[in-house]
């Protein structure tokens, strides 16, 4: 019996991989206007929108009847599904596809504890373990097993959207963007962490390489690399700044645009990786 993954629409997976999943949206609103999100508002379009509108746009988790039309689908093809959601402490998303799955035999759920391409490293690798012929049990607990080896690390470009969403005071983002202060971010137990600032883009750079380092990459898993906002410039200076990191050990990076719960907290002009640590 055929396995199928299912991610929700925030688990940011590389281009190559995007048409392999089965994608459940969650809903995008900027003021009073609703989007579903990557279908009537897809990521360049949530950018522009969030460096034009004077308030942070809000997320809603997407409803167990949501999945449940899914999954219905897939009970009549006589498929088994494994859910990837984003992280449980972030959004109430895992909670849904747990309800909707409770009438579905078929399906199980894996909450990632990780956002975007740190959810998205754990579903490539899903689809990977599914194709290689690993059972539904099986492959739900060694899912849960890996999500614990998943390393996601992003450079912020500015402070901006993390004062708007109450992280941090206006006078300590003030303070940062006078001293041109770039926080790097990570996750811990499912939750966004602030790991550490650097002045200026060359040393959060550096920042960033070398909590990769101290981490130590699997080569073997996979790997992804991200920008938040409409233009990849920045990523594209990373990637040269951290080259010694991937030469002679990935013979292609694979590299999207991150999605709208990223987005909110980090603005335009973020950077992010997402591995496995190497045992």
């Amino acid at each position: 019996m055929a396995i199928r993954i299912i991610t929700d629409s925030t688990v940011d997976v590389g281009n190559q991989y995007s048409d392999r999943f089965i994608v459940v949206p969650l809903t995008v609103t900027f003021g009073e206007t609703e989007f579903i999100d990557g279908v009537t508002l897809d990521k360049t379009e949530f950018y522009q929108k969030l460096e034009e509108s004077p308030v942070l746009p809000r997320t809603s988790q997407a409803t167990p009847d949501s999945f449940v039309k899914v999954f219905r689908d897939l009970e009549a093809r006589g498929e088994e599904a494994v859910v990837i959601t984003v992280t449980s402490k972030l959004s109430g998303t895992y909670q849904s596809a747990r309800i909707a799955a409770e009438d579905f035999p078929n399906v199980r759920v894996v909450d990632s504890r990780n956002v975007s391409i740190g959810s998205g490293v754990l579903a490539e690798y899903a689809l990977q373990c599914a194709e290689q012929g690993m059972q539904l049990d099986e492959l739900t607990e060694h899912l849960i097993q890996k999500r614990n080896d998943i390393c996601l690390l992003a450079r912020l470009e500015t402070l901006e959207y993390l004062q708007k969403g109450g992280r941090i005071s206006k006078t300590a983002a003030f303070a940062g963007g006078m001293l041109n202060i770039k926080p790097v971010i990570s996750t811990k137990d499912g939750e966004l962490v602030m790991l550490g600032k650097a002045r200026g883009s060359k040393k959060a750079n550096n920042l960033l390489i070398e909590s990769i380092q101290k981490n130590g990459v699997d080569f073997s898993r996979p790997i992804l690399l991200g920008y938040t906002g409409v233009s990849d410039e920045l990523l594209q200076n990373y990637i040269s700044d951290s080259r010694t990191i991937w030469e002679g050990n990935v013979d292609h990076l694979e590299q999207t645009q991150l999605c709208s719960v990223i987005g909110t907290h980090a603005g335009p002009g973020g950077v992010a990786v997402a591995f496995f640590r190497k045992k």
